[in-house]
């Protein structure tokens, strides 16, 4: 682990990370071979080193503070098989376990059957946090992933916030109502465009209904 945390410090500081844009996820401009970025979310971008597949890097790229609080959130989590650990962390990067499934978002792209037991799990998932006293938001397709047919929630940056946020009350009812009816038994491939255009058109709509 002290090679990989001495690897993640130079990673940080090699790293140029740039947010243009607090709804879009952040971009990495530039970062050190042998390095892949995994992921990129609103406030941070994932690296995987090839030596150390079971971990992973998350360096923020904006919110710095948030950094504190996603640490706090893993140690109240403790040890939970829907939620990923931390095994270290710097000023602006943690070390994390990986999770090697695939977002809902990306079966949704690649036709692979969501099934029920993955709602059923982020319910009982949310559920062990909000028991603990955090308060689980921004949980969507992105944020889930499916692994061997159960569902882990991979980002917990935002779950020391007291806001409201009906992302995941509002994707558990598109499955109900619309994914598993039609799509679950006649799973369709969509392409990246098709759920980009989703995604932004929900944002508009909340933003409308909101102001009314």
């Amino acid at each position: 682990m002290k090679t990989y945390m001495k690897l993640a410090e130079e990673l940080t500081k090699n790293t140029k990370i740039v947010s243009r844009d607090p709804g879009d996820p952040v971009e990495v401009l530039t970062h050190p071979e042998p390095w892949k970025v995994v992921g990129c979310g609103n406030y941070a971008a994932v690296f995987l080193h090839p030596e150390f597949p079971d971990l992973v890097v998350k360096i923020y790229g904006r919110n710095p503070e948030g950094l504190r609080e996603e640490i706090l959130v893993y140690e109240t989590l403790g040890e939970h098989p829907a939620y990923s650990q931390c095994y270290g962390y710097g000023e602006r990067h943690l070390i994390l376990k990986r999770i090697k499934g695939v977002t809902l978002y990306d079966c949704l792209h690649k036709g692979i059957k969501i099934p029920q037991t993955v709602i059923r799990d982020v319910d009982n998932a949310l559920s062990y946090a909000r028991g603990l006293g955090l308060f689980p938001r921004d949980v969507h397709g992105k944020n889930v992933m499916l692994l061997d047919g159960r569902g882990i929630i991979v980002d917990v940056s935002d779950f020391c916030k007291r806001e409201k946020c009906s992302k995941w009350n509002d994707l558990r009812k598109a499955y109900y109502r619309v994914y598993l009816p039609v799509f679950y038994n006649y799973p369709v491939k969509l392409p990246y465009p098709v759920l980009n255009a989703v995604r932004i058109g929900y944002r508009w709509y909340k933003k409308w209904k909101r102001s009314n």
